[in-house]
């Protein structure tokens, strides 16, 4: 009896301790150091709205737009609440049936674009909301962009230079360009674009 009461004991301290006072105190501290990231790196628009996470992504379907990676997360893609890859290895023919449309898609949106398709404008990533895209993957899609907005190519450019990330410490990751503040910036310097269909 007395070993059980030890262990009733044991649990109940361990369960205040890591279960409520560490979560707790984790959260104050992040709260108290990082408050912006703690509370979602949530992005406003011009007008401070909520228009998202820079941690998550999400569909561009207006050609004025950088589009971001597919997404495999959730039923229709892009579910904050269902991040995952599809688990389609590469001999999958849903894979290849479904990268084949997408690329497909891209050459029929993007005709004024130079070069081959970046790959992971037809890969989603592990979690399904990966949020960046690299420089020549944005790079890839100016002449869409300008085409829609009515400006020049290199104005375009300019913007998603300006946008362009370094590696995290100099030696992490790779140089990346957020899809969600990129589109963002676009609407600041040149407005926004009529008939928006996702944002």
């Amino acid at each position: 009896m007395q070993d059980f009461i030890i262990a009733i004991r044991t649990t109940l301290v361990t369960l205040v301790v890591t279960g409520l006072l560490y979560p707790l105190a984790t959260t104050g501290v992040a709260l108290l150091i990082f408050p912006r990231q703690a509370r979602g790196s949530l992005v406003m628009n011009a007008k401070g709205e909520t228009v998202g996470s820079e941690l998550i992504a999400q569909p561009f379907a207006n050609a004025a737009y950088l589009s971001s990676r597919p997404s495999a997360a959730g039923e229709k893609g892009y579910d904050a609440t269902s991040s995952g890859g599809s688990n389609l290895g590469p001999s999958s023919k849903a894979l290849h049936d479904r990268a084949s449309k997408d690329l497909a898609q891209l050459l029929s949106d993007n005709p004024q674009a130079v070069g081959p398709v970046p790959v992971e404008l037809v890969s989603a990533s592990a979690s399904g909301l990966d949020p960046h895209l690299s420089p020549a993957a944005a790079f890839w899609q100016v002449p869409r962009i300008a085409h829609a907005r009515g400006v020049s190519e290199e104005r375009v450019r300019t913007v998603i230079e300006a946008q362009i990330e370094s590696r995290d410490f100099l030696l992490l990751g790779e140089p990346r360009v957020n899809v969600l503040l990129t589109n963002l910036a676009l609407d600041r310097l040149f407005g926004r674009p009529p008939q928006v269909a996702n944002q």
